[in-house]
């Protein structure tokens, strides 16, 4: 029997409830909507995991409600059903998320095919997305990997804050785990069933930032064609975690320290104030205090935000925790690339252990990525590692490493035989440029 479910949102009663018959006959369990809302609703309460919608409801229409089906639940996947379908919708709701786009009648022997297909990609990202919860500690602080002595003093004191409403700022190196503390003290909190909002301060322009954070007015500005509610609109109730905030512009400080004292903003080209009750985490990896020094942060908004701080200790201060770490790694990229379990040998632990992580928790889960690829057996060697880990290795004068040169032949060698032959992916695994690998692959005797 199937275990996904399926959602149809179709106001013709026939062809909705034929559809659900036969789908119902594949062993999957259906759900069953006759207008958007409604739809909607569904999705909300239940884990549904294939959306088949009408393009024309009573109440929406249907590629632009992709959307919104996505947001609800974004490891779900829409397929469109339409009468008469056009490219231009087609195009459309592909770009908006949907699974598929087909026409009624015409493509009734696709459906099932179709469906299965859509629920197989649906339910491993939701398999991917649970792992990475526990990987990551997406709800509770029990599920943050590692036990080392830092690990465990930085849960004890975000487990205090977490059940206050104070405002938060979490310090450390780029890849601590930074997003992942912010989850955590969200999900501990009274907040915790409302919505958990990230804002990348550093990916957006100021502008695009200003509206994206606050809202604007229909009008505001080009391309303004109607309202838009903000994230800080969006997380009412609940919480804000805005990463990178050393990289926000001056101006938008001024309007975020708003908000910290009194809960108001003014959306773009509005000139009416918006309150919320959010509660605010930052997080950054400057010295915000010698930015404020030199003017390039606001020393008030500074006092705001580090009512409690916490220092989150890079990767090379909690070796201890590196092999848990490596293994949860390697159990979500077996799942996600649909490989068997993987183990890891000595000589990789030693290797992983060895290296000095400047990009921390991050730069280890890519390096796990990347030699679960490349691996040829079950268990990961450090032939599978980057040429960095293979180059150190040899540098030591390991009797059992080969030259320098050799390394990097056999390793460039190894990826070009992965990708077969494909230049450009070689490089991007090899973390090095296009031209520096032909220079290689010529100095090598590599055939292009």
């Amino acid at each position: 029997m199937k275990t996904a479910n399926i959602l149809i949102i179709d106001d013709e009663d026939d062809i909705r409830k034929l559809l659900a018959r036969i789908i119902r006959l594949e062993g999957y369990t259906v759900f069953q909507a006759e207008t958007g809302e409604k739809g909607l609703k569904i999705l909300a309460k239940e884990k549904i995991h294939v959306i088949i919608c009408d393009v024309k409801l009573p109440d929406a229409y249907g590629v632009d409600l992709v959307e919104d089906l996505k947001k609800i639940q974004p490891d779900g996947e829409v397929i469109l059903l339409t009468a008469f379908g056009t490219i231009e919708d087609g195009v459309t709701a592909i770009k908006r998320g949907a699974f598929d786009y087909i026409t009624k009648g015409d493509d009734n022997n696709r459906i099932i095919p179709l469906v299965s297909k859509a629920a197989e990609k649906a339910l491993l990202q939701f398999k991917i997305r649970e792992l990475e919860a526990r990987v990551g500690g997406k709800f509770t602080f029990d599920e943050i990997v590692g036990t080392s002595p830092q690990t465990t003093q930085a849960i004890k004191i975000a487990k205090r804050v977490a059940k206050t409403d104070t405002t938060v700022l979490l310090g450390g190196e780029t890849g601590t785990g930074k997003e992942v503390f912010s989850q955590a003290i969200h999900y501990e909190s009274e907040r915790s069933g409302e919505r958990f909002v990230a804002v990348n301060c550093s990916a957006l322009g100021k502008d695009i930032l200003e509206s994206e954070m606050f809202g604007h007015k229909k009008g505001a500005f080009t391309g303004a064609d109607k309202d838009k509610r903000g994230l800080f609109e969006e997380a009412d109730g609940g919480t804000v975690f805005l990463d990178e905030i050393g990289e926000m512009d001056l101006i938008l400080q001024a309007k975020l320290l708003r908000v910290l004292e009194d809960g108001t903003f003014l959306k773009v080209g509005d000139t009416k104030e918006t309150k919320v009750d959010v509660r605010i985490i930052a997080a950054t990896n400057r010295d915000l205090e010698k930015e404020s020094e030199a003017g390039n942060f606001r020393l008030d908004l500074y006092y705001r935000l580090s009512v409690f701080k916490i220092q989150l200790p890079a990767l090379r201060e909690r070796q201890g925790d590196i092999p848990a770490l490596a293994e949860h790694f390697i159990n979500l990229s077996t799942l996600k690339m649909g490989r068997k379990p993987m183990t890891m040998s000595d000589d990789f632990k030693k290797a992983l252990l060895n290296h000095g992580w400047k990009g921390n928790i991050r730069e280890l889960r890519n390096v796990i990525e990347r030699a679960v690829i490349l691996a040829d057996e079950d268990v990961l060697t450090d032939d599978s590692l980057p040429i960095e880990f293979q180059m150190q290795k040899a540098a030591t004068g390991d009797k059992n490493s080969l030259a320098l040169t050799a390394m990097e032949n056999k390793h460039i060698r190894k990826v070009l035989a992965y990708t077969g032959g494909n230049k450009t992916k070689s490089a991007e695994l090899l973390g090095i440029g296009l031209t520096t690998l032909y220079r290689k692959m010529e100095e090598y005797g590599i055939a292009k």
